[in-house]
């Protein structure tokens, strides 16, 4: 979906940077998107930036124990 924004700050905000980066509008909307949401991406917590990380450890559940060699073993089709 484009995205149109009608404000003369923003528009001013965004010739600035491009007069900055020497980049074009696009570039610099997106350079400036992208630098906010790894700031704010930084500042939180290791829990919060790992959440969905262990959600899927949890929905695996605990750990089997295998004989590594045996299963690998089996899917080359070695005895």
């Amino acid at each position: 979906m484009p995205l149109y924004i009608k404000d003369p700050e923003v528009d001013k905000l965004t010739e600035e940077l491009v007069g900055l980066t020497n980049s074009t509008k696009v570039e610099a909307v997106k350079i400036a998107l992208k630098h906010e949401i790894d700031s704010r991406k930084s500042k939180l917590h290791v829990r919060d930036r790992l959440a969905k990380t262990l959600a899927m450890a949890r929905a695996a559940g605990p750990m089997v124990h295998l004989d590594h060699k045996k299963v690998t073993d089996e899917l080359w089709g070695e005895d």
